[in-house]
Formats: structure tokens, C-alpha cells, sequence
């Protein structure tokens, strides 16, 4: 009976094999491997150790007793995995934090994709009130928040405003396909405003006098942490890591990469920031022509985390952890972070992309510090001047920054007529054409996430117009609503 059994399943398994078995990577499991973790599921290989479990943000071992839903040989489907209250993990409204894996029975490769979806600070902007770029998930995350996800399942159009709609983790998308889809996929989701890096409790009164003060958590470097100390209690140490993210999604992927990549040490590492970029803005500086970044980052250092440059350096706080673990970061200027990483992690692939048009970070960015712009009733002309300011901090505080490094490679086309050119990666790859130096989205996609190495791809388009003309089809028209 036996015999008989695993025959079939052998017979069964041809048919899901993949077919051209050249394209194979480090990390790839031949047929055999792959059969016997369909049998028996294989278990972590580099659970949290005692040294991680010390120091600022520490990683937890496993709770004793805790049931946290997953099922190791539930394969090739989207799983909701609880994380006990015990690790510090929780939503901004205090409800519980989850997260989502889809595991693959035939490779070790894994993506970690943090979840985009602005960011608040303050009580209009975290509590979902409209009106107002604020933050996702204010109620916090649905149990089913991914696993319905289906681009091309119109009858359950709603799914399809889910941030998990890109390729890099959309598992056999239909139109544009990545090989991180076909990997082990870590789904971040953002419910706390702080682009998963704040710690603090704030307390936002309602300016209108009328409810009741709003105690928000900002509470997501512990969400990440706890996510982390998951995945390396339950699954395979990656051969290929690759941490990506969109929007503020990209600026987590930024900021918790230091610490991620220093606790899985795989052999590959690579990073895919999609439009969430930190500006050259040094706090030690009140030049805000030359730094338009500058109010956004003194907000943001000030709202979510406990960090002040007078105060010790050895307080825990999230800007300290990563002057400590980041050699080169100055905790007064966050954009030095770029020489940081690259210095550490001298092989590793490391990638920033964003539309120049870009019309919904560079609101987040400027709108509400520069009067000329949040008092501007001309919706055109407000654009313009957040182009501009986008357009310059680009030009002048981040290019010459990633430049100077050996690996980061970037990649700037102008517009895409969905979603405000906001996020190059959402949905699909299309329209992200560099026209004018024969590239597409896929030559950086394929340039940054290649275990083979070679030199950084650097593209910046300066054609203004072509972008605009013949950008759009009605599957956008579909989508942009839900986003």
C-alpha cells in the first residue's frame, strides 16, 4: 500500500513540477527534496538563539502553548499566523497584530514584502477619518486580508484593493509574472502609521473637541521583530532573502533591513525599495530649500519614536538600534543609511525605484509643512509644485547618495497614468518603460534581485512627455478606486 501510495503522489507530482529544470537557482529543491517536504514538511534550521533574544529589540523563541493557526504542510496557500501579545506585537487601535505567509514546498528562497499604505500623525490621519492622507488599517488587520486576493476574480472586486496586488508576491499573476511570486512569501500587513519603524504610545486629541482622544500605538518595529522571530523559529534559513516593499511599505523594507538581513545571514540579500525614499535631510540643518525633507522627517522622528539627538545614545529607541547595528548610519541625518547598508552588505543587491510624477508620497512629504502648497485650491498647480520639490530631492539628496555606493542600483521613470505614478510595481510592471534607454521594469527588477551579481543598472528618464501620451488601459480604470 505503501508503494502504491507514493507512486501516485510521484505520478501526481510531474504534473506541478516545473518543466524547465535549467532555470534552477540557489535555493531550488530537485524533485526528490521537494517530494519528501510534501511527506514531511521540514523544520527550521536557525530558530531564535539566546544571543537574539538580548539587546535592544530582541527576537522571541517560541511561546510555550500558543496556537498561532499555522500548518506546516499546508503549501502553495495563503495562511494567517497569530502572534501571541506576549512579543509586544499589536496593531495602532490595540487590536491584535497578524501576518501572512504562502509557503512552497520546493525552494528556501523567501520574500519578505511589507505591505504600502501611507502613514499618520495625528488624529485625523490615524484615525481613518476622510479627507486626509492617512494610514491603512486603522481598525486593524481582517483575518482573511490576503488570502482572497485574485486579480482576476471581478466578482470579489474589493480584494483587489488590497496592497498585495504586485508581482513580486503575487503567486502565478496572470499577465506579469517574478520569480519572488514563486517563492516563500512573508506578507508584512501596516496597521500602526509609523512605516514599521515607530515605538511610542501617542495620545491625538480630536482638534474638533468632539470624541474622545485617540491612544494610537505606533508600534511597528515590534510588529516586525515579532514577524521575524516567527519565521525564523518556523521555516528554513533562506538561501535567497529579498526584502521589498511599496510606498510606505518600501521605507519599512529600508529601515528593518539592517536588522533583518543581520539575523537570517543568507547567502543572498537583496533589497527592492519601491517608492518610499529618505531624502538627504540633516536634522542639524534648518535649510529647507536645499532639504525639502526636512519637516517630514523631524514629524515623523517626533510622533513615533522616543528619539531626540541630545539624549544618550544607549536608550532604546528605533534610531539608536540602527546607529548601533548599522556602521556608518548618523542618527541626524536618516539618509546616510544608504552608505550604511551598502558598507555592510557589500554583495548584496540593493534597488530604489519611483515614478518622478510620483503625486501621492511627495504629498505625504510636503503638503502639510509648506503653506504655499496644503492652501493652494488650484489641484493642478498643487501637483506641480510637489513635483517639484519630489523632482529636486531626488535630483540633489538621493541620487548622488546611492551613486556613491557600489551597489545600489536606481531607477526613475517619469509617470504612469494609475494610481497617482505612485509605486512602480503595484499591480503589474506595465508603463514603467524607460523608453528613451530601451528599459523596462523588468531589466531593474532582474538587475537587482540575480544571485549572478554584475554591476548596478542606473536609469533616470528625462523625456517629460511621452510618459503622459497613450499610459492607460481600463484594467487601471478598474483598479485605481480600490487602492
Amino acid at each position: 500500500m505503501k508503494a502504491f501510495l507514493l507512486a501516485a503522489l510521484c505520478n501526481l507530482f510531474l504534473f506541478v513540477l516545473p518543466v524547465n529544470h535549467a532555470l534552477a537557482e540557489p535555493g531550488d529543491y530537485g524533485f526528490w527534496k521537494t517530494l519528501g517536504n510534501l511527506i514531511k514538511p521540514e523544520k527550521a534550521n536557525d530558530p531564535v538563539s539566546f544571543a537574539e533574544t538580548q539587546g535592544m529589540y530582541p527576537l522571541n523563541q517560541p511561546v510555550s502553548g500558543f496556537n498561532d493557526g499555522f500548518s506546516p504542510g499546508s503549501y502553495d496557500k495563503w495562511q494567517k499566523v497569530d502572534v501571541p501579545i506576549s512579543t509586544g506585537a499589536m496593531c495602532g487601535n490595540g487590536s491584535p497584530f497578524k501576518f501572512f505567509v504562502y509557503r512552497v514546498p520546493d525552494t528556501s528562497n523567501t520574500i519578505f514584502y511589507f505591505e504600502g499604505g501611507g502613514a499618520c500623525w495625528d488624529y485625523a490621519s490615524c484615525s481613518g477619518q476622510t479627507g486626509i492622507r492617512g494610514a491603512r488599517n486603522p481598525n486593524g488587520i481582517p483575518n482573511n486580508y490576503v488570502q482572497n486576493i485574485n486579480l482576476l476574480d471581478f466578482q470579489n472586486s474589493a480584494n483587489l484593493g488590497t496592497a498585495a496586488a504586485t508581482p513580486l508576491i503575487y503567486t502565478h499573476h496572470p499577465y506579469n509574472q517574478f520569480k519572488t511570486g514563486e517563492w516563500n512569501i512573508v506578507y508584512v500587513p501596516y496597521c500602526t502609521g509609523d512605516i514599521y519603524v515607530g515605538d511610542k504610545t501617542a495620545v491625538y486629541e480630536d482638534p474638533a473637541g468632539e470624541n474622545a482622544p485617540l491612544v494610537w500605538h505606533h508600534n511597528g518595529l515590534r510588529n516586525v521583530q515579532a514577524v521575524t522571530s516567527w519565521v525564523k523559529n518556523n521555516l528554513k534559513k533562506p538561501t535567497q532573502l529579498a526584502i521589498a516593499g511599496c510606498s510606505a511599505g518600501s521605507i519599512g523594507a529600508l529601515l528593518n533591513y539592517s536588522k533583518l538581513r543581520s539575523h537570517f545571514e543568507s547567502q543572498y540579500g537583496y533589497l527592492v525599495d519601491d517608492s518610499g525614499p529618505i531624502y538627504n535631510a540633516p536634522l542639524t540643518s534648518n535649510d529647507t530649500a536645499t532639504y525639502p525633507s526636512l519637516p517630514l522627517h523631524r514629524e515623523v522622528l517626533s510622533s513615533w519614536t522616543m528619539f531626540s539627538p541630545d539624549d544618550d545614545p544607549a536608550e532604546e529607541n528605533p534610531i539608536n538600534m540602527l546607529s548601533q547595528i548599522t556602521p556608518g548610519f548618523e542618527t541626524t541625518r536618516l539618509a546616510s543609511l544608504y552608505a550604511g547598508l551598502s558598507a555592510k552588505f557589500p554583495s548584496d543587491r540593493l534597488g530604489m525605484t519611483h515614478f518622478l510624477a510620483d503625486g501621492n508620497f511627495s504629498s505625504y512629504s510636503y503638503e502639510r509643512f509648506y503653506s504655499d502648497i496644503e492652501n493652494d485650491p488650484n489641484a493642478a498647480s498643487k501637483l506641480a509644485k510637489l513635483r517639484v520639490k519630489w523632482q529636486q530631492d531626488t535630483a540633489n539628496n538621493l541620487i548622488p547618495l546611492l551613486a556613491s555606493t557600489g551597489n545600489w542600483s536606481y531607477y526613475f521613470p517619469m509617470y504612469r497614468d494609475f494610481n497617482e505614478s505612485h509605486c512602480t510595481s503595484v499591480l503589474d510592471f506595465r508603463y514603467g518603460e524607460i523608453e528613451e534607454l530601451g528599459l523596462s521594469l523588468y531589466d531593474f527588477m532582474n538587475n537587482v534581485v540575480n544571485y549572478q551579481g554584475g554591476a548596478p543598472l542606473r536609469a533616470v528618464e528625462t523625456d517629460a512627455s511621452s510618459d503622459f501620451i497613450n499610459n492607460h488601459d481600463w484594467f487601471y480604470d478598474l483598479i485605481d478606486g480600490l487602492l
